[in-house]
């Protein structure tokens, strides 16, 4: 493994989470996998891989899943907080118990994240963690009012932090994808919303593929630990906004 260090990736199940797994694996890396679909983990069969049933809301969950992974390989390195929900839709149609998903799983399971990697990053003075923000967390869109709402908190918290453990030389890194094709668009979007977000996509000739993101944050980790590249927004050329 020529001592690579151990990366921690959430969502690691499908899209963008799956995506980074192949590309951190096929770079050599020892992955701690978690997701809530272990199956989808343990299908993709990477070296050197620890999948973990464990959902980002619970803390001790992840913690327990971060000390195994961290016996077999080291401490964390990178920590990873790809896992989130968007469910689009008109506000005055929108159900609450939506929005409460959205704001648990995008805010709350990225300080999880955080919080369960950081202090140690800051006592050996190395480590990156890297926020799966969006554009949708520069600037707004129809449909998308909690989204947004969700991912300029993760947008403001990766900065903050960022400013506050530089000089531990700890790395926060906000990737920012525009549109992509992933499962996200299946899980609970309002069907007007769905079929907005599709026919831009195909009016512009298409969504970014999740490979694309992966090799985003593999690059953005494996520039030296003095560089930090603080934010990446990778969009398709086409896409306007």
């Amino acid at each position: 493994m020529d001592n690579k260090k151990l990366i921690a990736i959430t969502g690691a199940s499908s899209g963008i989470g799956a995506a980074t797994a192949k590309a951190f694996s096929a770079a050599g890396y020892p992955l701690l996998l978690m997701a809530r679909r272990i199956e989808l983990m343990e299908a993709m069969n990477l070296p050197n891989a620890i999948c973990k049933e464990v959902d980002v809301l619970d803390l001790e969950g992840m913690k327990s899943a971060i000390s195994e992974a961290e016996d077999a390989h080291g401490k964390v390195d990178c920590m990873i907080n790809n896992a989130g929900v968007m469910i689009n839709g008109k506000p005055q149609s929108q159900n609450p118990e939506d929005w409460q998903k959205m704001l648990d799983v995008n805010i709350r399971g990225v300080l999880n994240g955080i919080h369960l990697v950081l202090k140690d990053m800051v006592e050996r003075q190395s480590g990156t963690i890297i926020n799966m923000g969006s554009i949708a967390g520069i600037k707004t869109f129809p449909d998308h009012t909690v989204y947004c709402g969700t991912k300029f908190a993760v947008h403001a918290i990766t900065e903050n932090i960022r400013e506050e453990v530089s000089g531990s030389n700890v790395r926060l890194i906000n990737i920012a994808p525009g549109m992509v094709y992933t499962e996200l668009l299946d899980h609970g979007c309002e069907e007007e919303a769905r079929k907005g977000w599709m026919d831009y996509a195909e009016q512009i000739g298409g969504a970014l593929k999740p490979d694309s993101i992966a090799e985003s944050v593999l690059f953005s980790y494996q520039m030296p630990q003095e560089v930090c590249v603080r934010e990446i927004v990778i969009c398709p050329t086409g896409q306007e906004p």
